[in-house]
């Protein structure tokens, strides 16, 4: 009778995993549906600001301002 009492832990420890797996991948969908692109992991402002600073570079340098 007691071999299976691990069994009345799965079920609840299920329920708790996949629902951190459902609100993982909700997280997941709405910022790829509102920036078009998935999350950067470890994106911090200034990976935002040198992200920034290369386009802008790039952008000049393909786009030069005329005088």
């Amino acid at each position: 009778m007691g071999r299976f009492q691990f069994l009345e832990a799965v079920l609840p420890l299920g329920i708790i995993a996949g629902m951190l797996c459902i609100a993982g991948n909700v997280q997941y969908q709405i910022h790829k549906a509102a920036h078009g692109r998935p999350k950067h992991i470890g994106n911090d402002m200034w990976d935002v600001a040198m992200e920034r600073r290369d386009k802008k570079i790039v952008d000049d340098k393909l786009y030069p301002a005329s005088n």
